[in-house]
This record gives structure tokens, sequence and C-alpha cells, in this order.
């Protein structure tokens, strides 16, 4: 059970660490203190005390909840990957103001009858002036690809004191690593490169500017300064059902489920051989709470700016392989009659699925190291072909192929 304390003597405790870290005497940072002393939290002193007071001892940028709870924006709060992420976050034990971006009405009522207490924010990606704004109070920004709202967020977060430097974590994509293959127009092929997000990860954040996400990601590592901290999160073939308020389907693997049904057997761009990384969604998630929770403390042992990349993945696939374990699935379930895997060329691909060469038939390899060694990240999901099996089961009842009981009626 929380403690209650006055305001004033929260300033006294908070005055006497000050001058306790200006002293010979070392002593535990503010934020150790209340996570592991006395329990002591900011949601604990009486609201008329702060009304009365305000704190004005010098907080460390290390401390950044230690007056009150880090403010943060996200965008995407309703899609798949911020969803879940939002989900991750509003079941952490720390304390955080959330407000959230959302389009229209039915949007906020996704969210608000999930988390009541989310401060919504209404307007789009291309919503400039209010991007810009909520930046400005926001302590940490969330935000998913989109040029127009990586400006506008990394402009409002400079306006930041360089002692309380705001902090934004990016969503990329392993899309980005596609370009040799895309460039080339060579589809269904293996790769022997692999990148990585530490020793290389300068080759990573020098990737050509026509390779996808790159034009955001560029904005956002150019934002890096005293001011604003930026990192950008790059995960792969992301899997398995979100558990945010909106969307909670991913892409590639539900959309090459789809194609298998709809098509009557596996599907495959050329010879199949292309490789992919992956994680699980809920492994996902963890990697932003991690950062949001450095940024929570001024940095944290979380790398920011130009080395501040992080790739998401716990393994690797080929497409190929989960070609004939979706067909089998579906086959086994009665959806299809046959578990045969057809290769099929690239404008047959792409006929099915938009961009289905590049998710399926071009090479995205790479190595989350930097997430492993900074932030104490060890992700524990199901694998890809774990989730097959229920991915198609899914797919198929979306399109009314799964054969329900019939309700028992009673005379």
């Amino acid at each position: 059970m929380l403690r209650h304390i006055s305001l004033p003597e929260f300033i006294h405790i908070a005055l006497q660490l000050r001058l306790a870290r200006n002293s010979l005497a070392p002593v535990a940072s503010p934020q150790c203190i209340l996570n592991e002393g006395s329990n002591l939290t900011t949601s604990s002193i009486n609201t008329t005390e702060r009304s009365q007071h305000k704190c004005e001892a010098p907080i460390e940028p290390f401390s950044l909840a230690f007056c009150m709870a880090p403010s943060i924006f996200i965008t995407g709060a309703t899609g798949y990957i911020g969803g879940d992420a939002l989900y991750q976050l509003m079941r952490s034990t720390k304390q955080y103001e959330v407000a959230a971006l959302v389009r229209n009405s039915d949007k906020g009522a996704q969210i608000a009858s999930q988390y009541p207490t989310i401060r919504l924010v209404y307007g789009d990606l291309d919503s400039a002036e209010t991007l810009e704004e909520e930046a400005r109070k926001a302590d940490i920004v969330l935000h998913a690809d989109h040029v127009v709202a990586a400006e506008a967020l990394t402009k409002g977060l400079a306006a930041h004191a360089s002692d309380r430097p705001g902090y934004i974590i990016h969503t990329s994509g392993t899309g980005i690593l596609l370009f040799a293959d895309t460039e080339r127009q060579i589809f269904g092929e293996a790769s022997q490169k692999i990148y990585n997000d530490w020793d290389g990860v300068s080759e990573v954040t020098t990737i050509p500017d026509f390779a996808l996400h790159r034009n955001v990601d560029k904005i956002i590592l150019a934002s890096g300064s005293s001011n604003v901290k930026p990192a950008i999160v790059c995960p792969p073939t992301i899997y398995g059902q979100g558990r945010g308020p909106g969307n909670q389907r991913s892409i590639q693997l539900p959309e090459l489920s789809r194609c298998t049904l709809e098509m009557g057997h596996g599907i495959q761009v050329g010879a199949g051989k292309t490789y992919w990384t992956n994680v699980h969604v809920h492994d996902l998630s963890e990697v932003f709470v991690a950062l949001v929770e450095a940024a929570a403390a001024g940095g944290g042992n979380a790398s920011w700016g130009a080395e501040g990349y992080y790739f998401a993945e716990n393994g690797e696939h080929v497409w190929g392989d989960i070609s004939k374990a979706v067909v089998s699935a579906a086959y086994k379930g009665g959806f299809v009659l046959s578990d045969e895997v057809k290769p099929h060329s690239n404008d047959e691909i792409n006929d099915m699925c938009h961009f289905g060469t590049g998710l399926w038939g071009a090479n995205s390899r790479c190595r989350a190291i930097r997430a492993r060694k900074l932030l104490g990240w060890s992700p524990k999901g199901k694998s890809i072909e774990e989730e097959i099996a229920d991915t198609v089961a899914f797919e198929a009842d979306l399109r009314g192929l799964v054969k329900h009981h019939a309700a028992k009626v009673t005379s």
C-alpha cells in the first residue's frame, strides 16, 4: 500500500536528494528510491496540496517521473502495432499520462471503452499543427511511419529544453532491407546478406534513399539533438493476434493464408527461397515499453540518436516453407481440396495481394542485438510456425468457411 504524504514533505525529500547528489557521499537516484524504497509515488500526493504548492526542486533529466507522471503522445493507437504496444504500456506498473491521436469518434470510442483515462486528440497524421502542439507538451512520443507527422512531431519536440529533452520512438520496418532485391527485380531467391543493429548500425542508417521507410527514418534520425532524443524500432514479419482496441490482424501471414484459401492451393513467389526474420507482436511490444521506460528515466541504458536503431526479431523463416505449412493447415481443416503449393509469377502474386512480391519474395534478414544487449529484451512468444494453424482458421472463419455448431433447439 502506498503511504500518503503531503506535498511539502515530498519537496523536502526532493531537496535532500538534490543535496546528497552534490555531496561526496553516493546516493541512489530518485527513481531508484521511488521504485525500490518507500513506494513513494506522485499519485499519493494530496491533490489539494498539489494545487497550493509547486515543486521548485531542480530535477535532473534522468528523473522525468519524479515530480509528475511522464506524458506520452501516441499515434496509431488503434492500429495493429500501436494498439498492442498501448495495451502492454497500460499494463505497466509505471504511471504515465497518455494522449492518443484518433481520426474520428468511432476510433475514439474504441480507445475510451478500453482505456477511459487516455486523453483523445482528434486529427490524423496530416494534422501538422495538432501534432506539433502535442509533441511540445509530451515527454515521449510513439509514432508510426508518415512523413508529415514525423516532421511535425520532431518540430514540436525540438521546442523542449536541452535539460529536459523530448523522446520520440518511431516505428519503421525491415521492408527497408528489401531494396537490393526490388531494385534488381529478383524475387523468390535466397540472399546471404544479414544486417545487424550493433556493429553494423551505420550500414542500416545509411541505406539508399529509395528504400522503403527510408524517407521517414531520415527525418527521425536527423532530429537528434540535445533537445530531441530519437529511437527507431524496426520490426520484420509480425505475427500473432494483437491486443489493442482496434485492428488486431497483421499482414504477411494472414494475407498469405487468405490468398491460399481463395486460390484453393498453396502459393509461393518463384522458387520460394526468400528469407525474412520474424517476431511475435507481444514480444515487439516489450521493446516499445522498454524504450518508453528508458526515456522516462532520462534515456536509461538505451541508445538514442544515430545509434538508436533497434531491430526486433526472434528468428527467421523461408517463405516457401511457410507456404507449405499454411496450405497443410488449410487442407487439414477442410478449407481447401489440395495441399499442393504452386509457384506464381510476379504479376499473379501482386494481383492477389498488393506488393505480394515484396512481402513474400524479397529478402529481409537482420539480427536484433541492441535490444537484447541494452534493454534486456528476451522474446518469449510462440514461433511463427506455431501460430499458422490459428491464423488459417481465423482467416477461414472470416470467409465463412468454418462450420460452427448449430444452436441446440429445445422444444
